[in-house]
């Protein structure tokens, strides 16, 4: 029974982490922070890569049991959700609102030995939010509002691949910075979702720029976790409050993200607000946590 819910919890998470991405304006960090399993993640990316064996075997068991319900959250937005995504654009994201604002008590919450008294690193959280408004606000200037063309596969075509993957997955694993729009920056987030979903419709001839993208985004994540690793075990506090500035003006990047659509829509304003899907993110996060403290709740009981 121990095991079957510790396979529920990853494979929600994974799921949840996995459509937080594939939403304009969310991280995918942001989620893995909020359901208490970022350090795990990040600490378990970083021992698959440069762990002893064991830890390598440990790593890859966890991140396994992630992948699952991250794979089957991205298979769902791409074939299923990507369309609900575009017709009910407001409606995710006042869901995606309520889901933030209900969840950074909860985070300052558990992280209150962190925050309290180191005041002085109240400048991260500036920093952290002055990042994201500045990716926001490239992405709303007209930086993206290109898409590269991956049908030309040539060295150009994979270093371009190769680094803007590299840059996404580094963002995606930021909590408060959107992967999805970093590539939507760099004009590949359509040419990307649509090579995946030819794939998946048995289109082979895609799977030499997929192969490119995914060795990028590996590259990404072999280098960019030690450093985030040493951040959470070293500098902890200062990495709090910069992760609290990048959730705080996330909040800003989703209500710019309907502006980032195939289809442009205006931002998301009060008319177009829906206090139902606000108050559901926000149930949502009691439902997850309440979940995640009856896992924690039950696995100090057996120890």
């Amino acid at each position: 029974m121990k095991k079957l819910k510790e396979y529920v919890i990853n494979f929600i998470n994974g799921f949840c982490m996995s459509l937080a991405d594939s939403v304009p304006g969310v991280s995918g960090g942001t989620v893995a922070f909020i359901l208490g399993f970022y350090d795990k993640f990040i600490t378990s990316l970083d021992d698959l890569f440069r762990g002893s064996m064991n830890k390598k075997k440990e790593a890859l068991k966890y991140l396994f049991k992630i992948g699952i319900g991250w794979v089957v959250g991205l298979l769902s937005a791409v074939l299923f959700l990507s369309s609900i995504f575009d017709k009910h654009i407001y409606a995710m994201s006042s869901l995606f609102l309520g889901f933030i604002i209900f969840a950074i008590p909860i985070v300052i919450k558990e992280e209150k030995d962190n925050l309290k008294g180191h005041y002085t690193n109240l400048i991260y959280l500036v920093l952290g939010a002055l990042l994201v408004i500045l990716i926001t606000y490239l992405n709303r200037s007209g930086v993206s509002s290109f898409n590269f063309n991956l049908d030309s596969f040539n060295i150009g075509t994979i270093v371009y691949v190769f680094l803007a993957a590299t840059i996404a997955i580094s963002a995606m694993i930021l909590p408060g910075v959107s992967g999805s729009t970093m590539l939507l920056i760099f004009g590949l987030y359509f040419p990307i979702i649509n090579k995946i979903k030819d794939f998946l419709h048995l289109d082979f001839s895609t799977i030499p720029i997929l192969v490119v993208f995914g060795l990028g985004m590996i590259f990404g994540i072999l280098y960019f976790t030690k450093l985030l690793r040493k951040c959470l075990e070293k500098r902890r506090s200062a990495t709090i409050y910069a992760v609290l500035g990048m959730m705080l003006a996330s909040l800003y990047s989703i209500v710019m993200g309907p502006t980032t659509l195939d289809n442009p829509l205006p931002y998301l304003t009060f008319k177009e607000f829906s206090i139902f899907y606000f108050i559901l993110g926000g149930l949502i996060i009691f439902a997850l946590e309440g979940l995640k403290n009856f896992l924690t709740k039950d696995n100090v009981t057996k120890e």
